[in-house]
């Protein structure tokens, strides 16, 4: 029985959580030949405030970012 944890920095809508679950689902069964029903996926959301990358917040990058801020992560 395939056991997938997924974490996501921030939020997703339902509807984005169900696709992932979809997709995940049929990736298992395309590729290992898993029996859909048996797959399992827990979704975890992770608040920005509570994970940091690079020695700071996610949070604090993200407003960052919004702001212009020079030392915001270029990749964003």
């Amino acid at each position: 029985m395939p056991f997938v944890s997924i974490r996501l920095a921030g939020a997703a809508t339902r509807e984005q959580k169900a696709g992932i679950v979809a997709d995940v689902t049929s990736s298992l069964v395309a590729r290992l030949g898993k029996n859909p029903a048996a797959v399992q996926i827990v979704i975890e959301e992770v608040s920005t405030e509570n994970y940091g990358a690079g020695g700071q917040l996610i949070a604090d990058r993200d407003a960052a970012s919004t702001r212009g801020d020079a030392h915001a992560d270029p990749q964003r």
